[in-house]
């Protein structure tokens, strides 16, 4: 079996997938880089357990992380746990081995998961996108249909401007992100929400109007993350909800590298 780990800012993933490819299980935990392999080891074999899976079972492990100060206990549970070394994107398995070009500046320095969606793309949509993540970032990425990653955009993420309000403004107080009854809020957290809420989808879709006149493309607007169905809501201009396509990418990788 695969495990596939998806370590980002907020929230670490693991998924298992069977021989087939078919999902087998899925379960997250927050991120902590102070986290140890043996605190990670206990959380899997728990859920292992509820579905009679052995930890022998587990004869592959792929890593896409933005959390470098993790990436010591994730190897070391699998070396130690499983037995398996895990093989991290853009380490054990670079962009060359899997046909992704990287047009950036400097390729060294795209994240890890933003390589693994443009594998996503290339394998199962097949087209131009524009991945919009609302993660603790929400970034925005040019992606061609045949993985090349053209570029892209890094803004503050919701959650994080709502807490950065709250950290700087000794009045306001801690909320999360939610869509307000109206846009012109007539209390302090409405008010709160409307700014970050309509806010943020003001500038996704401002940047995707520039992106999209700037780049000559008539892409695909797929979205991810964990605030994606939230935004959802307000953005027409998003095509489509795609909750795993980092997992999916980094199953599209463990098969392309596999099959070699």
């Amino acid at each position: 079996m695969l495990l596939a780990i998806d370590c980002g800012n907020t929230n670490i993933v693991f998924a298992l997938y069977d021989g087939q490819a078919a999902l087998k299980g899925l379960w997250r935990c927050k991120t902590d880089a102070a986290r140890t392999a043996d605190e990670y080891l206990v959380f899997l074999t728990q859920h292992f357990e509820l579905k009679s899976i052995h930890v022998d079972e587990i004869t592959d492990i792929i890593v896409s992380s933005v959390v470098p100060d993790a990436n010591f206990s994730l190897e070391k549970l699998g070396v130690e746990g499983f037995g398996v070394r895990p093989k991290f994107i853009g380490k054990e398995i670079t962009t060359e081995q899997i046909g992704i070009k990287v047009e950036i500046d400097r390729p060294q320095e795209l994240g890890a998961d933003r390589i693994v969606n443009a594998a996503a793309i290339k394998t199962y949509y097949k087209q131009d996108v524009i991945v919009v993540d609302f993660g603790t970032a929400t970034t925005l990425d040019i992606i061609l249909a045949d993985g090349t990653f053209k570029g892209g955009v890094i803004a503050p993420g919701a959650n994080l401007s709502m807490a950065a309000l709250h950290a700087a403004a000794a009045k306001l107080p801690k909320i999360g992100v939610a869509k307000p009854p109206k846009v012109v809020g007539t209390n302090t957290v409405d008010a709160m929400q409307s700014g970050i809420f309509y806010g943020y989808a003001g500038l996704v879709e401002g940047l995707i109007s520039r992106m999209k006149q700037e780049s000559g493309l008539e892409p695909m607007i797929l979205a991810t993350g964990g605030l994606a169905a939230l935004f959802r809501q307000e953005l027409d201009i998003i095509s489509q909800i795609d909750e795993e396509l980092t997992l999916k990418g980094l199953l599209s990788i463990y098969l392309s590298v596999k099959s070699e």
